[in-house]
């Protein structure tokens, strides 16, 4: 299983020395050890899913018991050496009650795709998978070539012009992403980020690319050494996220989520609402990022890597791989809701209360509750302190890197639990 991610090296390490620091799994730059926060996850023996209980869960022939797995994450996350592997699954990439040659098969299916896909991106921009990346434009918004650049023809067709026109902000973001770590001092480690986003923004022409997304892919390269997995990884996770980075002349698809957030502190705490909407902050717009990049400013790399997957697992739903197997514009609802005694054995905590509850809402994703529950532990300082706008945001601000990811996805329940009980009321 590890030999499927990008961590074999360092695991053999691991199990010489016995080391559990996960500075030894997501190292640190040296000149950024100082001001980056320490993770507060730490692999827990008898809680967290450990490589031995993950490889027991498999039946002989590759049948995942996820419903013991679910469990496990809930109770304590993944252990680094077996993230990507975990990952694949929670995130729909496979079903669960698949066998290892179907999996091995659908793998190869989907790395060969992918390799179709990056051909095709190659044959309009040579760059692409030649481990270097474009930070500046190539081509105006006419389609005509840029002197220089690294095409040589003229585009007329509005797909090739507007993915082309986001390659250099894909360059961009890149070159600034997750810069406090040491897997991006290498090119081409940037390279194999920029070429995966690229080739996304190719395929997803509804989409394309928007800033962000380079955080939501970045943990994928680190954690799949190849880039054809990570790349599937990617996709699998925008399924989820993909409508809150759609834009309108108007308006971003996270302003959706924002929406429900504030009709969920209206339902729990009523004052704390009336607050913010004196302050002109009725609109929650101060929660715009931790719901767009899902908390990756608020947390250390580890512990936004243990939130996710925390929250993965409490949204599982099994029908969820039937269902991503679909093209993109016919799976963007939610997992069917319909779930006999032993499915929903298999929904993560969050999923189940939703189900149980018939609560269909596509926009009640649990990181609304998330942001919901990170205002509520702010409470009494929010009320108290925040005379405007920009108090509210700096008693935000200092929840960096000083929250239990853990915590944090406790109360998020107990307060969706208590949503779904006064909105009924």
């Amino acid at each position: 299983m590890v030999g499927r991610g990008g961590l074999t090296g360092i695991v053999n390490i691991m199990k010489r020395t016995g080391a559990e620091d996960l500075g030894d799994f997501y190292p640190i730059r040296p000149d950024c050890l100082a001001d980056t926060p320490k993770p507060r996850f730490k692999p827990r023996a008898g809680k967290t899913l450990s490589e031995r209980r993950w490889n027991a869960a498999f039946s002989e022939d590759g049948h995942l018991d996820i419903e013991k797995v679910l469990r496990r994450i809930q109770r304590g996350g993944v252990h680094p050496a077996i993230k990507g592997s975990v990952w694949e699954f929670v995130l729909g990439c496979f079903d669960p009650n698949s066998t290892y040659e179907e999996r091995d098969q659908l793998r190869q299916c989907r790395r060969e795709q992918y390799i179709r896909w990056k051909a095709e991106c190659q044959h309009m921009v040579p760059v692409i998978g030649s481990g270097k990346l474009i930070t500046t434009p190539i081509i105006t918004d006419d389609g005509q070539t840029v002197i220089d650049s690294s095409i040589n023809s003229t585009f007329s067709d509005k797909r090739s012009i507007q993915w082309m026109r986001a390659l250099h902000q894909i360059g961009l973001d890149v070159v600034r992403t997750d810069r406090t770590l040491a897997f991006y001092d290498s090119e081409k480690n940037q390279a194999k980020l920029w070429d995966i986003l690229a080739i996304y923004a190719w395929v997803d022409n509804d989409i394309s690319y928007v800033q962000g997304m380079n955080d939501i892919c970045s943990p994928m390269v680190i954690l799949l050494e190849n880039e054809a997995d990570a790349f599937w990884c990617f996709e699998r996770a925008m399924r989820r996220l993909r409508e809150n980075f759609r834009c309108s002349a108007s308006s971003m698809g996270v302003q959706t989520q924002l929406s429900t957030l504030s009709q969920v502190i209206k339902t729990v705490d009523p004052k704390l609402h009336q607050h913010l909407e004196a302050l002109d902050g009725g609109e929650y717009l101060f929660a715009f990022r931790m719901l767009m990049v899902l908390f990756r400013r608020e947390f250390t790399f580890a512990d936004s890597l243990y939130l996710w997957e925390l929250m993965w697992a409490m949204e599982y739903n099994p029908n969820i791989f039937s269902l991503y197997e679909k093209p993109i514009a016919e799976s963007d609802k939610s997992a069917e809701s319909v779930l006999n005694n032993k499915l929903l054995k298999q929904c993560g905590k969050f999923e189940r209360n939703k189900v149980k509850t018939g609560c269909k809402d596509q926009q009640s994703a649990l990181a609304v509750f998330l942001v919901a529950s990170v205002l509520e532990a702010k409470n009494k300082r929010i009320l108290k302190e925040a005379k405007g706008l920009d108090d509210v945001v700096q008693i935000l601000s200092d929840i960096t890197g000083n929250m239990d990811a853990r915590k944090v996805c406790k109360d998020a329940l107990k307060i969706h639990k208590k949503y779904l009980s006064k909105a009924k009321k």
